[in-house]
């Protein structure tokens, strides 16, 4: 993990009532999340870097937490084992001069968490055992939209039964015979049924 050389602790940090080395630390998650706008540095990493527990790195975490200043998001896998920790910063505006630099600010780390939610989509999509041409499809489909994708605005989505309902749509509307598409096997018919009018 490679941290940018500043760190960023504004107004409404410096001054509220958590604890100064929770504010440091804050300061610490912000040059670490200056690319993607979020980090994954765990608590021995915080800990080592500081010279303290993880159990005091933790509580630090909890006050900004509570104080609403960071975003904590936990992935586990199928075992409910954790695998990844995402922390994010909870942009407030302060001050005249945020106000001008928000829309700045927030599309940039839209963008970036956008990016992360659908390598996130895309992979998970990858994990299933179908065709790769449709995968392609079900993902341009429910990949579309600038501020928020097709599938985040479905009040519910699990990926796999929207993946099976999208290859038994595929195969009902593709049928025909084999190397001909729907539309030319229904050509194919109504020539037949023509042919034998005659």
């Amino acid at each position: 993990m490679k941290p940018n050389y500043y760190a960023i602790i504004p107004a409404n940090v410096r001054y509220s009532n958590i604890k100064p080395n929770a504010k440091l630390l804050y300061g610490e998650i912000t040059a670490l999340s200056n690319k993607l706008g979020y980090c994954f540095a765990s608590n021995t990493y915080f800990a080592d870097l500081y010279g303290v527990s993880k159990n005091t790195v933790s509580r630090w975490l909890s006050d900004l937490k509570k104080s609403e200043f960071i975003t904590i998001n936990i992935e586990r896998n199928s075992n409910k084992q954790i695998t990844k920790r995402i922390i994010g910063i909870v942009k407030k505006v302060d001050t005249p001069i945020d106000e001008k630099s928000k829309d700045n600010n927030t599309s940039i780390n839209t963008t970036s968490n956008n990016i992360y939610i659908k390598e996130k989509f895309i992979s998970e999509v990858n994990s299933f055992e179908y065709e790769d041409c449709l995968k392609e499809e079900f993902i341009d489909y429910w990949c579309e939209g600038k501020k928020q994708m097709r599938w985040q605005k479905q009040p519910t989505f699990d990926i796999s039964l929207r993946l099976k309902r999208w290859a038994k749509n595929s195969k009902k509307f593709n049928k025909g015979t084999k190397g001909t598409s729907k539309i030319e096997s229904q050509i194919n018919e109504y020539l037949k049924g023509k042919e034998l009018l005659k």
